[in-house]
């Protein structure tokens, strides 16, 4: 388990007071309890308490053998103190704040966020539980290790697919000059935007936090590459580009309003609406590019198994992949709406089984970048 995700919350009633901590480590996609810890620690305050939740949330991932950790935490203090932007001067933190530290070296990289307390609930539970039994004066001795991760992915989940899958973040590129007119952008190679440029750097700021991505893969059209390129400087990671990810040729249409090829080819555009295997004139149906964005997942998952892949690229690749995901047919394509800069997550598995986790999200287009 080289990458966890470690919550931490701590409290005291009354600052100081009776105190405890809480702690749980989970695997990169929250999908699984990896370890809990929770203790009373008598009377003490707030952040010393959270401090110990750190500590114990560290410990646990060190103890489960992950490599890297996203710490996940609602005190602003302990997050801006370890991620030393705020200096530590309360003697009493100086020693809590060095051993995190210390623990916080023995991994290959660790990162900080602040997180609202609605989102830190099972860390919250435990502390609370803890604060308890310090308020009853009961010793509080910290909670085993949940089961390994890999006793339960013996058994497959509600889709029935076993063994571990790839998972593969589809991010649509941000704005371009064509997609603020609304015309057909396939084989064209604007640049992004101000405004795409922003969604960019938006998205950026959230997949740049994520420690499970692997690899990055994109278009090899500008706008996906500038998309991609703002989160790869954030990880480090290098940009592939992959030919079979290029958006449809929309042939004689490139350029053109939805009115204007309406106009130009009533009865084809009229026909390629409803039928996957019309093409535009000089262009590519959708029929074709289903093949090859087939042959184009196929390759990826042979080359990025089991791990997690983010895919810059257009509407159309994108809607053909939850396509193939969810083994629907071609109305899909006509009916679902991705916007700009939108995040989707499908995994493949070994097996041939496949799940969508996730459609059309912006909620990071609120972000700032």
């Amino acid at each position: 388990m080289s990458r966890v995700v470690a919550e931490a919350d701590g409290g005291s009633r009354g600052n100081p007071g009776p105190a405890g901590y809480g702690a749980v480590v989970f695997s990169a996609d929250r999908s699984q309890v990896l370890a809990e810890r929770r203790a009373s620690l008598g009377v003490a305050t707030n952040n010393v308490a959270e401090y110990n939740g750190l500590i114990a949330a560290l410990s646990a991932a060190r103890d489960v053998g992950a490599r890297e950790v996203a710490v996940r935490m609602d005190s602003k203090l302990v997050v801006e103190q370890m991620s030393g932007r705020w200096k530590v001067k309360h003697p009493d933190m100086i020693p809590l704040q060095r051993k995190a530290a210390e623990l916080a070296r023995g991994f290959d990289s660790v990162t900080y966020e602040w997180i609202p307390r609605a989102q830190n609930s099972h860390a919250d539970a435990l502390a609370n539980e803890a604060m308890d039994a310090a308020a009853e004066g009961v010793d509080l001795s910290e909670l085993p290790d949940a089961e390994p991760a890999a006793k339960e992915a013996e058994s497959p989940g509600w889709t029935g697919a076993m063994g571990e899958p790839t998972r593969v973040l589809l991010l649509r590129h941000g704005q371009t000059p064509m997609s603020v007119d609304r015309r057909y952008s396939g084989r064209g190679n604007p640049d992004l935007t101000e405004l795409g440029q922003r969604q960019a750097a938006s998205a950026a700021t959230v997949l740049g936090s994520r420690t499970d991505i692997d690899a990055i893969v994109a278009s090899p059209l500008a706008r996906a590459r500038q998309t991609a390129s703002a989160t790869a400087d954030r990880l480090g990671l290098p940009v592939t580009t992959v030919d079979g990810l290029i958006e449809t040729d929309f042939g004689d249409w490139e350029g053109l309003t939805f009115t204007e090829a309406m106009e130009r080819h009533p009865e084809v555009h009229k026909a390629w609406r409803g039928d996957t295997s019309v093409a535009p004139p000089n262009g590519e149906s959708f029929d074709a590019v289903r093949v090859r964005i087939e042959a184009t997942r196929d390759q990826l998952l042979t080359e990025y198994a089991g791990k997690t892949l983010l895919v810059v690229t257009h509407v159309t690749p994108i809607k053909m992949l939850l396509q193939l995901a969810l083994d629907v047919g071609p109305s899909l394509l006509y009916r679902l709406h991705l916007d700009l800069a939108s995040l989707s997550i499908a995994e493949f598995y070994p097996d041939g089984g496949a799940s969508v986790r996730l459609v059309n999200d912006t909620s990071h287009l609120a972000s700032p970048a």
